[in-house]
Order: structure tokens, then sequence, then C-alpha cells
């Protein structure tokens, strides 16, 4: 599965990302004395195993420091911005990277169902919140390119749609936001404490 339109598919200007953690983490990570974030490799990762960061939004990565961690309670949450460079991205707001997606899980679903296997499938309410079926696919993506011999992606991008709508008859919700996933630490290039104005 050859992608077309790979001259675009990378990202040209740095981004700024939130990243909501325990507050000695974002000290260590300011100061030097940790190098990097950890992967999530979890089952449920929307945008498959990477470091996670949202885009231009302190805010949302302080929230859910403070309430959204389903792994375990933060007990002093605080957040850390990061300059990234998102490199050789799959950015789930261009056709080009949809269309691979798609065609992703056609050959995933087509596996499991020659080994008589149930697919994952994404739960967690109406936002599903549990996506072992986006992140089976993501992480499906990443070995097909690999096995073929195609360029490795450093970062995957999404939009996401989330919580209750913003206002009567809305198509915008409460906390719709763009989440980055950083495959290749290199793309991390350094981090800050956001400051608040």
């Amino acid at each position: 599965m050859i992608t077309p339109w790979l001259l675009y598919q990378g990202q040209t200007a740095f981004v700024l990302g939130f990243h909501g953690t325990e507050r000695a983490l974002v000290e260590d990570l300011v100061s030097g004395k940790a190098d990097h974030l950890e992967k999530s490799a979890g089952l449920h990762e929307w945008l498959g195993h990477g470091i996670y960061f949202w885009e231009n939004d302190p805010q949302r990565g302080l929230e859910w420091a403070e309430d959204g961690n389903a792994r375990k309670k933060i007990q002093r949450p605080a957040v850390v911005g990061a300059i990234l460079d998102l490199g050789f991205c799959l950015d789930l707001t261009t056709r080009p990277a949809l269309e691979e997606v798609s065609a992703t899980y056609a050959m995933l679903r087509e596996s499991y169902e020659l080994n008589g296997l149930p697919l994952p499938a994404n739960a967690g309410g109406k936002d599903k919140f549990k996506r072992e079926l986006d992140c089976d696919v993501i992480e499906a993506l990443h070995k097909y390119r690999a096995k073929s011999g195609q360029p490795a992606y450093d970062s995957v991008r999404a939009p996401f749609p989330e919580d209750d709508p913003l206002y009567d008859g809305a198509g915008l919700r409460r906390r719709n936001h763009i989440q980055i996933a950083v495959i290749n630490p290199d793309c991390i290039k350094g981090y800050f404490l956001p400051i608040k104005k």
C-alpha cells in the first residue's frame, strides 16, 4: 500500500504541544534531569503508541492531569509544554492519511476474519475513550509500512470531537481538540513551563 502525495505529509513548522502529568516530572523535564516523557503503549491509545500532547492547549493538558487520567490519580497535577517538529506526520486532517488508515483497517479486518478472531472494538461512552480498535489499526499501519519498506512516521496528529455540544444545535463540542502522538522522540526539540497570562 503506497501512500500518494507523500511530499505533503511532512509538517513545515514547529507546533506547541502540552502534556499533563505530575509536577515533579514537569520540573525534571524542564531542568534536564529527565530526557523525555514515556510513550503510552496501552491497548486504548487513540493514535497508537506514542508520547501524547494536546496541540496548543495547556488548559486541556492540565484538565486531563487533574481529572482525566484513568490509569492512576495524579497527586500534584501540572502541565509541561513541548516544542515539536512533527516531521513525517500521519496527519488525520488530510485525505491521503485518512485513506491510508482506511485501507489499513480493511487489511486488518481481513486478517482477523481469516484467523477466526473478533476484531477489537472501541468503547467507553459517546466519546469512545477506550480506542482499542483505533489503536490496533494505527499500530498495524506502522507495521505494514515497515514490512513494505516505506518510511516510518515520526508522529500522528488528529482532531477529536469530545464532550457535549458547545450550545444548542452546535456541531462543535465543549472539548474539541487536536491530539498528537509523537513516535520518534527526536521530534521533541525541548520542554518548557507554559506562562499563564
